[in-house]
């Protein structure tokens, strides 16, 4: 047999030294794939040889175009958040849109900006700071002013002051309240986004990635989502394989008893390798370092806050009954334990009137996860997808938020592996750096930015890590039969790297060093 290409010299995380690929597929490794005649060998000097990394909960098109942004995460007090829209503001026109991303109060000296301080930092345009969690937003008086505040939609809130005046906090569902000024954001747009997302993608090592929402809801971008994937698909330039979840706000009931799902009865699994429509995605409700996530106990320091559900509790169950019996995968963002026990409430009632085998249905985040929710979720088949990358960038929040007695039950890696729950591992990008290399570290070692342990005892193995970075997010969906390892007849995926990813005192040096597709290099470091 002769085949496209035969990877040697290298260290295959299998064990072996070599890889073919034939029509895109691994065909065979070691020493059979060393003795096959190729059209083309690669010598790899040595390097290592992992699955492609699968993102299992990523907004790629919000990164992409998050790239133009005013950047915040390096922001430390609030005057600094001025100065940057301030510099920002100089380049542009009069009545010009200044937007910046990435900031976190609780990094902050002085907490959120406010309204006033944009005010002075950027006279005469309107100015709106995305929070790193995408769960709040902040404008000045130019943007409020166009606001609908006497009408705000259910499960978020605009925040005032003391003097009964508003902030320009807009929180999780009040973030509605902009979309008559932004919404939609052209498809041509959303086609950039995602080429500039899939560049920086493959330079990581990532060949899979899931979309955490499109075509509605807080993280849609245009109702026609789809399209611009399916458009950047027919140019090239949709450069890693995707599945899309589908915001629940564009769920409808069909005719003729069609069920409840799209236009002409699409839904979960329909398209091929490189493009395809996952779960549903549905919020329950918001966030932690925000403070607006359901608790069944207030925030630390907040008596009074135990935050809340984006849609009424009644709804949420209703919907993922409708969605489940539709055949559909459901992915429910939950993040408070609250929010984690209504969404096993309602996956165990929809699972019980109308049982499926291998339903895969999903809590992401799964942020906050007490002991006997924990086996709720694993007798009901359930999958937890949380990110290891938080415990590092937001864990201080975190903890800040919850109070020392609750960080246990935060971000659980080692406790779903031990119930035997197959692990994902995503990044939430743009909410935090989306490179896998450093997630896998902090999924090890589960220390925050300022170096605080953070629920030690939830810590994996290296091993364990880039499994559920390439397997289990395949798993998580439907993917694994040909994606997540590296045996004969799987898609040749792969990232090859400096070193041994299964070696922790070496994972802060590793680096990506290329990446195939289908077999082809798609990347090669400079």
């Amino acid at each position: 047999m002769r085949v496209d290409a035969v990877y040697e010299n290298a260290h295959v995380i299998t064990g072996e030294s070599a890889l073919a690929v034939l029509n895109g597929r691994v065909v065979a490794l070691g020493e059979e794939a060393e003795e096959l005649s190729a059209r083309r060998r690669v010598d790899l000097g040595g390097a290592y040889v992992v699955p492609g990394f699968h993102d299992a909960h990523n907004h790629m098109a919000w990164y992409g175009m998050g790239l133009d942004d005013v950047p915040l995460s390096g922001c430390r007090s609030v005057e600094e958040v001025y100065d940057a829209v301030a510099r920002r503001a100089a380049e542009l026109p009069a009545g010009s849109w200044v937007i910046g991303s990435g900031y976190d109060q609780n990094k902050l000296a002085g907490g959120h900006p406010d309204r006033h301080g944009l005010d002075r930092a950027a006279p005469g345009m309107l100015v709106r700071l995305k929070h790193t969690s995408g769960h709040m937003t902040v404008v000045n008086s130019a943007v409020l002013d166009r606001l609908d505040l006497a009408h705000v939609p259910v499960g978020g809130d605009v925040v005032f002051d003391a003097g009964g005046d508003p902030t320009g906090l807009l929180r999780e569902q009040a973030q509605l309240l902009l979309r008559p000024l932004t919404y939609p954001t052209p498809v041509e747009s959303v086609v950039r986004g995602l080429d500039r997302a899939g560049q920086q993608f493959l330079a990581e090592g990532i060949t899979s990635v899931q979309e955490a929402g499109i075509g509605g809801g807080l993280v849609g971008e245009t109702p026609a989502e789809l399209a611009a994937y399916q458009l950047a698909r027919s140019r090239g330039v949709l450069r890693v394989r995707s599945t899309v979840m589908v915001a629940a706000s564009v769920l409808h009931e069909l005719p003729d008893g069609a069920g409840f799902g799209l236009d002409l009865g699409l839904r979960t699994g329909l398209g091929d390798d490189w493009l395809r429509i996952g779960p549903m995605k549905l919020f329950a409700d918001g966030s932690l370092v925000g403070r607006t996530c359901a608790m069944h106990s207030p925030f630390a320091g907040e008596p009074e806050n135990r935050g809340y559900f984006q849609v009424p509790e009644d709804e949420l169950a209703r919907t993922i009954r409708r969605a489940h019996d539709a055949g559909w995968q459901i992915a429910t963002h939950a993040i408070g334990d609250r929010a984690v026990t209504v969404v096993l409430d309602a996956y165990e009632a929809a699972l019980a009137a109308s049982p499926r085998a291998d339903h895969r249905h999903r809590i992401e985040h799964c942020a906050v996860l007490q002991p006997a929710e924990l086996t709720r979720l694993a007798s009901l088949g359930l999958i937890a997808s949380p990110q290891g990358r938080f415990v590092n960038e937001l864990g201080d929040g975190m903890r800040a938020a919850l109070g020392e007695d609750r960080v246990p039950w935060c971000y659980r890696l080692r406790s779903v592996l031990d119930a035997g729950v197959v692990l994902p591992a995503s990044s939430d990008r743009p909410v935090v750096n989306g490179a896998p290399l450093p997630a896998l570290a902090d999924m090890v070692r589960r220390r925050t930015s300022t170096g605080a342990p953070f629920s030690p005892e939830e810590a994996i193995t290296p091993a364990e890590a880039l499994r559920a970075y390439t397997y289990g997010s395949a798993y998580a969906t439907f993917a694994e039969d040909r994606l997540g390892t590296l045996t004969p007849g799987k898609l040749a995926d792969f990232a090859v790297l400096s070193g041994n990813p299964l070696e922790e005192s070496t994972m802060d040096e590793l680096r990506v060093l290329a990446t195939a597709i289908d077999g082809e290099l798609r990347y090669e470091a400079p």
